[in-house]
């Protein structure tokens, strides 16, 4: 017998239909025998109108209090899947997060799971035969006895993290996409999806711009060796097979690709600070302020004068930040020591993502000569052992998507 977790996500779980729809898939497993936990997200839409009532009523809210609203959403959508699992004659109870219970750190709005034991859970599966429905994306601070939230996405990581503790061959992540691809297929019509992804390998798409799994439930999936299966909802609730992206460990994929995906993200803004001081502790002069400011350092690059006593320090930020990290640095240019800042935020971060490239030399080179030879300009470049990230101006996006998409045969079927 298997024990599988099943979770939803808002456009699968938007109406009562979309729940009844759902419902199906877990009444699918249920008859195959298998015992089942349900992870649910909010309603479509619905915590985004939860976070607004929470900013019209205090713009400075209490987080705490922000957590006990936000977390609503799920708890709604969990008591309605369990009526609906019900109505269709399947035993089933609704979990929220602080029953199981999640343990997680106190840091509202993006506490990290610390403690859960399964136990109970498992009990319930095998000797009731009962279908567990569980809120995602929120816990409990045992200590405060306060409700918690996982940050946006989280009930991605609730849902891995529960299959961790239960034992669960397989978490099956329900969404509107039947998959991972190898790009976003709006972007480029030839765009493949992609049979299996090993961990390392979906943990740096979802890093550098894929939407598909936050990337917090890919870490843990990662640490607990917990086999994500990424499906489509709309698919045929009836067929016991599906279509689908099965991110699994590195050794479980036969043959591996150069390169596997192509990602990018828009949310990037440079800042360039020229003429700075070279000396001792001018990187922490510039990036301790930002750090303290909880603000994400991404891309650097240093580039020191002739005369070898200043330098320029390029670097990126996320585009919500940028205001934020200019004034920050402004603030500090007499302890900094600098001549001028430039900054834009219209510019986008283009990544090529495989394990493959551990044992192949020369992959960022074919790229770099291939946005050269389409005119697109590199402001800068990152690299790691299985990835290479570029800095371009957002205007030839898609052009250089394509462009790396079709230079590693990731338009060929």
């Amino acid at each position: 017998m298997t024990r599988l977790v099943l979770k939803f996500g808002g456009t699968s779980v938007a109406n009562l239909d979309r729940i009844r729809a759902s419902a199906l898939h877990v009444k699918r497993e249920v008859d195959a025998g298998h015992e089942v936990a349900v992870v649910v997200s909010a309603m479509a839409g619905k915590t985004n109108e939860l976070v607004a009532w929470c900013r019209d009523a205090s713009p400075l809210h209490d987080a705490r209090e922000y957590d006990a609203v936000v977390a609503s959403g799920e708890q709604v959508t969990a008591g309605l899947m369990a009526l609906t699992l019900q109505h269709m004659g399947i035993n089933a109870r609704s979990w929220q997060g602080w029953q199981v219970p999640i343990l997680t750190s106190d840091q509202h709005g993006s506490a990290r799971v610390e403690a859960l034991n399964g136990q109970h859970l498992i009990a319930r599966l095998k000797e009731r035969r009962e279908v567990a429905v569980i809120a995602g994306f929120q816990g409990l601070h045992k200590e405060t006895g306060r409700i918690t939230t996982l940050g946006r996405g989280g009930s991605d990581t609730s849902a891995v993290v529960i299959a961790a503790a239960i034992g669960a061959e397989r978490c099956d992540i329900y969404t509107d996409v039947d998959g991972v691809y190898t790009t976003d297929p709006r972007v480029v019509a030839k765009a493949r999806r992609m049979e299996r992804v090993a961990f390392e390998e979906m943990l740096e798409m979802a890093s550098l711009g894929a939407k598909v799994l936050q990337v917090r439930s890919v870490e843990a999936a990662m640490v607990h060796k917990v086999k994500v299966f990424v499906r489509s909802s709309f698919d045929d609730p009836v067929a016991s097979a599906s279509s689908g992206t099965l991110i699994c460990a590195e050794e479980d994929i036969m043959e591996q690709q150069v390169v596997t995906g192509i990602a990018f993200s828009r949310d990037e803004a440079q800042i360039t600070l020229r003429g700075v001081v070279d000396k001792p502790g001018v990187a922490a002069a510039i990036f301790g302020p930002l750090a303290d400011a909880a603000i994400n350092v991404d891309m650097i690059i240093q580039v020191v004068s002739d005369d070898t006593t200043t330098t320029d320090m390029t670097f990126t930020v996320p585009t919500a930040d940028f205001e934020r990290a200019k004034t920050i640095l402004e603030s500090a240019k007499s302890a900094i020591v600098y001549a001028t800042l430039h900054g834009t935020n219209d510019v986008v971060k283009v990544s090529a993502i495989g394990i493959g490239m551990r044992s192949h030399a020369g992959v960022a080179a074919r790229a770099f000569r291939a946005l050269a030879d389409k005119g697109i300009n590199i402001r800068a470049i990152t690299t790691s052992e299985i990835k290479f990230s570029v800095l371009i101006d957002a205007a030839y996006t898609e052009l250089a998507v394509r462009t790396l998409h079709t230079l590693y045969g990731l338009d060929q079927a």
